[in-house]
């Protein structure tokens, strides 16, 4: 659900709406706005439906599944992707020792960075 927090909040901004007025858009409260957009509460699905159509968008991609992605030379293995998900990717491959621990130790190496971080 982080996708769609940050999703959220920058489609409320860009369609110049507040909180207050998108919440009385769909029939919630300033407050449930502000809390899925820090990602404290999750809406409803009759709620995540009025705000993709509020938001004018579909609700794959607020839900942060808008790329379908497929394996080089394999249209057997695809995967939907965020653009934010993809630009990761990209970052990661310009670092290229990262990169090819990652591939070659995915868990260990993702357990050693989140224990890193703490």
């Amino acid at each position: 659900m982080i996708l769609f927090s940050k999703r959220l909040k920058e489609l409320r901004k860009e369609m110049g709406f507040t909180q207050k007025e998108l919440g009385e858009k769909i029939g919630v409260t300033k407050v449930s706005i502000c809390c899925y957009e820090n990602g404290t509460r999750t809406p409803t699905l009759d709620t995540l439906i009025d705000l993709a159509n509020t938001l004018n968008v579909e609700l794959t991609y607020l839900l942060g599944i808008d790329h379908f992605v497929v394996a080089e030379n394999d249209k057997s293995c695809a995967i939907n992707l965020a653009k934010d998900e993809i630009e990761i990717i990209r970052e990661l491959r310009m670092h290229i020792k990262l990169y090819e621990r990652l591939l070659e130790e995915p868990k260990r190496t993702m357990d050693y960075i989140e224990k890193k971080m703490r």
